[in-house]
């Protein structure tokens, strides 16, 4: 890809960083441009709402209800104005491929903006969105498969492992061999069933609330001030999709449509997630957990299948969260380290560490809350914000865009702040 020209910057830092950040830009953007799967202008506008619509929707929909619980009725209007800041910078990140006919991925918008550091900075933080959401994606699954067998155990050379320690353990291993696929398609296929599995997940919610004898009679609270930042940092890890958004542009056949698909995903998903946190809220109140599915009365078949819904949807997903990340580890090894055997053990050494991680933070909200704050709200909000101003030249003129920009941008920061300080204080209470 041509970049343009960055001297300020070159001439800013020692010529030997300069190499070594051009070096890793490099690698980076091979790794990147190499993971595409896309074709080019050829998917259909149905299609794309369709994509959008999987990538918006995820396991975000089982913590909202906790969401909506931390911070009181009124914080329901702050799920609106995140979504509609996400809704905007999505539309930015169409403006600055607009300006540059070369961006074609998010690294690329932020090497675009900030050279080879903005590659290094977007690349980072997706690879660790990448990996602590899979590491969630564990933790989720020992949590629902305790639930539904709550005295499962196993014992291992006259160690006994607990019930949730042991299912963390049997999904990695039913997980582990998708990581070693190399043809990934017919994964992408079976996960691309986010939006179905959202929706089974929502109809059985309501069923279970409505027809099961749970019921809606919980009355809740208006507002809970200490719990707002974990509410907003859950609500932003709801709208996470960004990164998606450059592939889903340039595959469009009728680019003109891309911000009716944003408007339509946007007002679809807020819906859903909307409908799923009231609910679940007037359904169990300020004892709804951080999946709802832990609250569901496993006795009852439109709860177990909730639950069952929740179990395959990450199983499915798991190995399109960690192949990017073993494709981006392969590029820094040497020839005879990009072999298959080599790969077959990164994929491993990256599951195996994904369990140790999910049994030594096993509070799924917390680490939710801490992925919205600090990375999602970076790479879905900040990032496209700063990233436009600078490739558009916003920043260089005072006017009203420039106004609403750095009010989404310090927004941004404000639940940066807050959230990630408040998600590590409950990390640390757990210990």
């Amino acid at each position: 890809m041509d970049t343009m020209p960055h001297d300020e910057i070159l001439l800013a830092v020692p010529l030997l960083v300069d190499k070594e950040q051009h070096r890793l830009g490099c690698k980076l953007r091979d790794v990147e441009s190499n993971y595409s799967f896309t074709s080019s202008g050829s998917t259909s506008t149905f299609k794309t709402v369709f994509h959008g619509l999987n990538a918006l929707s995820g396991v975000g929909i089982l913590s909202i209800p906790y969401a909506l619980s931390s911070g009181g009725w009124l914080s329901l209007i702050l799920l609106f104005v995140i979504s509609t800041a996400a809704f905007y910078t999505g539309l930015l990140i169409q403006r600055c491929m607009d300006l540059d006919s070369n961006i074609r991925t998010y690294p690329d918008i932020g090497e675009r903006a900030f050279g080879n550091k903005g590659r290094i900075l977007v690349s980072v933080l997706m690879y660790t969105e990448l990996y602590l959401v899979s590491t969630g994606f564990l933790i989720l699954e020992g949590d629902n498969l305790q639930n539904l067998f709550p005295n499962m155990g196993i014992e291992v050379a006259g160690f006994e492992i607990g019930g949730r320690q042991s299912s963390v353990i049997i999904v990695a291993l039913i997980i582990l061999p998708t990581v070693w696929l190399d043809d990934m398609s017919i994964l992408s296929y079976i996960s691309a069933s986010g939006v179905i599995a959202s929706a089974i997940v929502l109809i059985s919610i309501f069923w279970t609330g409505a027809f099961d004898g749970v019921g809606f009679k919980e009355k809740g609270t208006l507002v809970n001030w200490h719990g707002i930042p974990t509410a907003v940092s859950l609500y932003a890890f709801c709208y996470c999709a960004h990164p998606v958004f450059p592939t889903l542009y340039t595959s469009m056949k009728n680019k003109h449509q891309f911000s009716n698909v944003m408007i339509l995903c946007f007002i679809l998903c807020s819906f859903s997630y909307a409908s799923m946190a009231v609910m679940g809220y007037l359904m169990f109140g300020p004892s709804v957990q951080s999946q709802i599915t832990l609250n569901l009365p496993t006795e009852k078949l439109s709860a177990r299948l909730t639950i069952y819904t929740t179990l395959v949807s990450p199983i499915t997903k798991y190995a399109l969260m960690i192949i990017p990340i073993v494709i981006a580890t392969k590029s820094w090894l040497p020839m005879n380290g990009k072999k298959r055997p080599f790969s077959l053990f990164i994929g491993t050494a990256l599951v195996i560490s994904n369990v140790i991680v999910a049994l030594s933070l096993p509070f799924f909200g917390d680490l939710m809350s801490l992925v919205g704050a600090f990375l999602s709200m970076t790479a879905s909000i900040i990032l496209p914000s700063l990233c436009y101003m600078k490739i558009s030249g916003t920043y260089q003129r005072f006017g009203f865009e420039m106004v609403v920009l750095w009010t989404v941008v310090l927004l941004g920061v404000a639940v940066v702040i807050l959230g990630t300080y408040t998600s590590l204080l409950e990390i640390t209470r757990h210990f």
